[in-house]
């Protein structure tokens, strides 16, 4: 005899929610992670939510759901539901050049020439520009001394885009995919468009019609801010003022005081805090199809690979929606996820996902990089949910 549907669901959650523990567990105990805060929900209704280890382990203060994380490129994905909403209310168009808003943001082709960076370029990472993570220690963006929006406190927005645009492009717009500093680009244009500074304009388009207190360029409760750490041996090791971090993509600089400086520029690629419930609402909202923020046919073109098939170096089988990466091949990517799912992280530790074929959506944000962005504990997170589906 067959068991009712409500028995079988309720069995596979306690398999999920069990094998969740067990990832979560494993990266404590071996001392990969220093705390975890995993919300894993299924259409619509949280099925688990776990906070667990420490959110300070110098002050002894544990980690609890309502803590604030940095959120670095989770930015990302709420700064592009900020600019879509322009876009359906027609204040910009996806194929209008950046320079409409920005008339001295006009970096050239190595050869000197003239390019157009379009709105859509910057929103798939096709636009030519990069990160200064990704170059060598003497690269062009490096000797300008462009910020990645995670460090140089008090810098500006109108210094920082002077800067880029002296740097030339690494490609011609449109023809292949870097990832880069697009979203900062597109937060200059948002400012520029709206009237105010990007902190105000994402408010007013995403986090307070969700109703979202937590989340901003700002951290409203230092109390419940996360400390951030680094991969270290035998332990993760605290950020210090200026921590450099060796990644596959290459060094990446961070000053984690930079959110407390009023005079740094609001980074749409990396300067937002908020909690997993935020990032949940936020990213649930996309897998319902959009309302009260966006038209169900904005979001299906968002989580469509809009990159022209370029391809990402690190993320094989996948392409580049607006605000996230989408799995286009799951062999190829050597995933679990079904295709059309789409993802990113943020480099202080943080992943996420949303799969709208089993109705799916997982925020898992940690205080340690780069383990809870590209380590051990994301493909355990993720094997132990798809072994309960």
């Amino acid at each position: 005899m067959s068991l009712p549907l409500e028995t079988t669901r309720a069995n596979k959650n306690s398999l999920l929610s069990a094998g969740v523990d067990a990832a979560i567990a494993d990266a404590l105990d071996d001392r990969r992670l220093v705390g975890a805060v995993v919300l894993v929900a299924r259409d619509g209704e949280i099925i688990h939510r776990r906070a667990a280890g420490l959110a300070d382990r110098e002050n002894g203060l544990a980690m609890r759901e309502n803590t604030i994380f940095r959120l670095a490129s989770i930015t990302k994905p709420i700064v592009t539901v900020a600019a879509m909403r322009l876009v359906e209310q027609a204040r910009i168009d996806l194929d209008d050049a950046a320079t409409r808003w920005l008339p001295e943001f006009r970096p050239k082709l190595p050869d000197g020439s003239e390019a157009t960076i379009r709105i859509r370029h910057l929103l798939t990472h096709t636009s030519g520009l990069g990160y200064s993570f990704s170059e060598e220690d003497d690269g062009p963006y490096i000797r300008a001394g462009i910020s990645d929006g995670l460090d140089q406190p008090g810098l500006a927005l109108t210094e920082n885009l002077r800067r880029i645009a002296s740097v030339p492009l690494r490609f011609a717009p449109g023809s292949d995919w870097q990832y880069s500093l697009a979203m900062d680009v597109i937060g200059g244009v948002i400012e520029a468009e709206t009237g105010v500074l990007l902190a105000e304009a994402v408010a007013e388009l995403v986090t307070r019609p969700l109703g979202l207190a937590d989340t901003a360029f700002s951290v409203r409760d230092r109390s419940r801010l996360a400390a951030a750490y680094m991969n270290a041996s035998p332990e993760p090791a605290l950020m210090g003022e200026n921590a450099l971090v060796m990644s596959l993509m290459g060094p990446i600089r961070f000053v984690p005081d930079r959110i407390f400086d009023p005079a740094s520029y609001h980074s749409g690629g990396a300067g937002m805090a908020g909690t997993a419930d935020d990032v949940l609402a936020v990213l649930e909202t996309i897998r319902r199809g959009g309302a009260p923020l966006l038209s169900s046919d904005t979001v299906a073109m968002m989580m469509t690979d809009q990159a022209g098939g370029h391809r990402q170096r690190y993320e094989p089988g996948s392409g580049f929606g607006f605000g996230w990466s989408v799995i286009t091949d799951p062999a190829e990517a050597g995933v679990p996820f079904p295709r059309g799912t789409v993802k990113w992280g943020g480099v202080y530790g943080h992943s996420w996902f949303i799969d709208p074929v089993n109705g799916v959506t997982v925020v898992a944000l940690t205080n340690t990089t780069l383990e809870g962005m590209w380590g051990k504990f994301t493909v355990d997170l993720r094997e132990a949910i798809y072994a309960a589906l």
